[in-house]
């Protein structure tokens, strides 16, 4: 197998299907294996110009730095420096790398490897341990460091399984890493060992007597040689969409298929396990209740589109027992049009879902959906609210309790907005109910998953054709990723 994720979910499945009630383990190196190490030579080497004002590191990049933490001598004998402001540099360099400040200002993780972490710490009977050459003396920084990294990835370590060596400096890594496999041997069965030194990997290998582990060389910055060892594959990037798929989202989140405005679509979403589907509902210009995402201001309509109406949408949902997201487009005498429409078709609370922005819904809008809808769920997208939560959260939240007044029982973010994850954190912890949608591809669909939202909205396609399955529409752009038509019913489910 190729690609060491793909090597690694395979491994899972299988220790899963074997140990089906057993504590499994993934075990992960630190430093070049989870933190990109180029990040704290980089602040090191500028603090030092900073301290001293020089210029020797100007516009150095995280990207111009190629060589371990441990060989910088290697980098500076590539610039223009004394030899004497070169000695200067690096006994800075070793003097301050590990500093308090120097570990919180620069370090920084691998793209994806927190949300590959996020995914084994959220499966049942899973934990993963991390297993150092850092001594002793810097758990505490190391605790608080990666946890505050973690934090907006909803990741988090616990010192009893953090495995540092009992050393000091540099000092016996390799035998440390050996005992620490040994240990935790004792109480989880493990199912893989990441780290970026071969010469690590090579002697757990040698000395581990059981030859189920699968052992991962993380391909970034090593000093170590490397050779070829056996049950090892090796890789670079943290690719979830090589870990898991759409199946493997919790069953808890709600899905609902984005965009089912046209017939192509309908159809592919009735024939689906997803319970839930949206419509955008706005009148056309001949004053109809028809599907559509955009505006016939901001995209005109043309002769050859085929408009589906709200009416032969619900009709042709009626026996399929679907949920339906109403994306009311706009406000006034649309509410009341739609309501009326539901009405005559007689679909059950349980069955609706309502959405709309504030502007346009307005509390009359919202209250009078909630009368005529007492069981549905109600929902406004509050993105424009992110710079309060974080920076005035009372305000905010003055807001958001004004809403609940109407009777807004979920709100929504796009993936997009920025913070999104502390966002989420902050509304999750005042007792609200989010949302997430703008997840235009499977990357961004799994990373939003995994935060566990209540509901995750996102556009699904079947099929690769143009005309068929293309989901909502922004100015005749259409998103699409495949998704399996046999996902799980409870996985859909409300």
């Amino acid at each position: 197998m190729n690609d060491w994720m793909r090597a690694l979910a395979a491994q899972y499945g299988w220790f899963r299907h074997r140990y089906p009630t057993a504590d499994l383990l993934i075990v992960f190196d630190i430093d070049g294996t989870i933190l990109d190490m180029r990040y704290m030579m980089r602040h090191v080497l500028l603090t030092y110009d900073r301290e001293y004002e020089t210029s020797h590191f100007r516009g150095l990049e995280v990207s111009d730095i190629h060589v371990h933490e441990n060989n910088l001598h290697d980098l500076l004998v590539t610039m223009d420096l004394e030899d004497s402001d070169r000695a200067n540099v690096l006994a800075w360099y070793l003097e301050h790398r590990w500093t308090t400040h120097a570990i919180f200002a620069s370090h920084r993780p691998y793209r994806g490897v927190m949300d590959v972490i996020r995914w084994f710490q959220i499966q049942p009977g899973t934990r993963v341990a991390l297993n150092t050459g850092r001594p002793e003396e810097l758990r505490g920084d190391t605790l608080r460091s990666l946890n505050a990294l973690g934090r907006e990835y909803r990741v988090a370590f616990d010192s009893a399984l953090l495995l540092m060596n009992p050393n000091e400096w540099e000092q016996s890594v390799t035998a440390a890493k050996v005992d620490a496999l040994r240990h935790l041997r004792a109480d989880y069965r493990i199912v893989a060992v990441v780290d970026n030194e071969p010469e690590n990997i090579e002697a757990m290998i040698d000395a581990d007597v059981d030859p189920e582990i699968l052992f991962l060389h993380a391909d970034t910055l090593f000093s170590s040689r490397a050779g070829t060892t056996p049950r090892t594959v090796q890789g670079r990037d943290y690719d979830i969409t090589n870990l898991l798929s759409e199946q493997d989202v919790p069953g808890h989140v709600q899905l609902v298929w984005r965009g089912v405005n046209d017939e192509g679509t309908l159809e592919l979403f009735s024939g689906s396990t997803i319970r839930w589907g949206e419509i955008d509902v706005r009148r056309d210009p001949s004053d109809r209740l028809v599907l559509r995402h955009d505006s016939f201001e901001a995209t005109p309509w043309h002769r050859t589109e085929a408009l589906l109406s709200l009416d032969d949408a619900l009709t042709r949902l009626d026996g399929h027992e679907k949920g339906i997201q109403l994306d009311i487009k706009e406000g006034g005498e649309l509410v009341d049009r739609v309501l009326t429409t539901l009405q005559r078709h007689g679909v059950r609370d349980d069955r609706l879902w309502f959405n709309g922005s504030i502007d346009t819904l307005g509390e009359s809008g919202v209250r009078k959906i909630v009368a005529a809808h007492p069981g549905a769920i109600v929902q406004c997208p509050v993105d424009f609210l992110a710079p309060l939560v974080l920076a005035m959260p009372e305000a905010a939240r003055d807001l958001l309790w004004e809403l609940e007044r109407w009777g807004v029982t979920r709100l929504s973010l796009s993936w997009r907005t920025g913070s999104v994850r502390r966002l989420m954190e902050s509304l999750e912890t005042w007792g609200y109910e989010i949302n997430i949608y703008d997840v235009p591809d499977l990357e961004t669909f799994l990373q939003a998953a995994l935060m566990l939202p209540q509901s995750l909205t996102a556009d699904f396609s079947l099929s690769s054709r143009s005309d068929v399955g293309r989901g909502a529409s922004e100015r005749w752009i259409y998103h699409r990723y495949a998704i399996d038509r046999d996902m799980s019913q409870n996985r859909s489910a409300a």
